[in-house]
């Protein structure tokens, strides 16, 4: 007989969420798209367990929940950092981790970043809704019962690929989520609805992300940007990434959970590359925007796009040992560095780990 593959939630934390790439595809029929907010977080996560990117995973956000692994197979942490630690032994992120049925795992608390990522070998495995698994909650959709988890929930994951490669990111290819963070965007498309100053307002001052910011968008505190003649529009459709700027001046960005639709004009869109940093943005964070072609934009989500395709190739074996838990030269990593070494006509690639003993 078959193990059955799931998580037991025994705390929830604060926000966990079942959410994959998106639910695209529906917008013409005024359903938002909804998905993982760092959806960079998501997919390595994905690729590092043997997944497609477009797997589900389990979204957390600051405080991180408490949940019994009741499977055997991996899992990898990535996004914020909320402390994790697997039968009360911190473990690292960003690499595969091999576990066995009763491990816990849980969160000391958030120490970077604002939302992090859990993905599963066999990726999480509820029920598709219209060709997703996210979960978009004000219209209760998707995900698990279209909801938040809560305690005593038992969240089904897939049968994964066995012979897991245990692979780990380098160092210098981990995002930093820093409280100030430069964004850049392409202008448009109603950038001509504002004035020359207008404009410039928006691309020289620092805004600050304010406490009205969620999964639908972030309003942000700073100069006031100024139009031609008003911040209203014929309503058109709303991308990941647009920023909208009513009346009063002040830009909104409009994130995974937002409408379809909006009816103020929009001066600029953030590139796809920098929407994961944004999406790690928390309250009082400051926001810089730097503007780019879109040719220049494409430019760099090829090199993220590389990136991805290189995983197998530039991740390093890690320790660990047969029983599942991480030995504690993985635990305890503080920095990691690849050399390339030509000895006597071969070449190798050497991974030397800095450990705190």
């Amino acid at each position: 007989m078959s193990q059955v593959r799931s998580i037991e939630v025994i705390k929830p934390g604060m926000l966990t969420l079942v959410q994959d790439l998106g639910r695209y595809g529906y917008q013409q029929f005024g359903v938002p798209v909804a998905g993982a907010m760092d959806q960079h977080a998501a997919a390595v996560g994905n690729f590092l367990v043997g997944n497609d990117r477009s797997a589900a995973v389990l979204e957390m956000m600051m405080l991180g929940p408490e949940l019994k692994l009741d499977f055997d197979g991996h899992i990898a942490l990535t996004g914020a950092d909320l402390g994790p630690k697997l039968n009360g032994a911190p473990v690292a992120m960003w690499q595969t981790l091999a576990v066995k049925a009763g491990d816990v795992l849980s969160f000391a608390g958030l120490k970077a970043g604002l939302r992090g990522y859990l993905a599963v070998s066999g990726g999480i495995d509820t029920p598709l809704v219209m060709n997703s698994r996210s979960t978009y909650t004000k219209a209760a959709l998707g995900g698990f019962e279209g909801r938040a988890l809560k305690a005593g929930d038992q969240v089904p994951v897939g049968a994964g690929a066995e012979g897991l490669p245990v692979l780990a990111i380098p160092t210098d290819k981990i995002p930093v989520y820093g409280a100030a963070k430069d964004i850049r965007v392409v202008l448009g498309p109603q950038d001509d609805a504002f004035t020359e100053a207008g404009i410039q307002t928006f691309l020289d001052n620092v805004y600050t992300v304010t406490n009205e910011c969620d999964r639908m968008g972030y309003r942000l505190d700073g100069p006031s940007i100024e139009h031609v003649k008003g911040g209203d529009i014929i309503s058109d459709g709303i991308a990941f990434g647009a920023i909208q700027v009513p009346g009063h001046g002040k830009p909104i960005i409009m994130m995974a959970d937002r409408q379809t639709t909006g009816g103020y004009t929009k001066i600029a869109g953030v590139i796809s590359v920098d929407l994961p940093l944004l999406a790690q943005s928390k309250p009082g964070d400051q926001i810089r925007f730097k503007k780019v072609t879109l040719e220049e934009a494409h430019a760099l989500l090829k090199v993220r796009e590389a990136f991805f395709n290189e995983i197998p190739e530039m991740a390093a074996p890690v320790p660990f040992d047969t029983s599942g838990a991480q030995s504690p030269k993985a635990q305890e990593i503080i920095s990691t560095r690849l050399f390339r070494l030509n000895v006597a006509g071969a070449v190798y690639d050497v991974k030397v780990e800095e450990v705190k003993v």
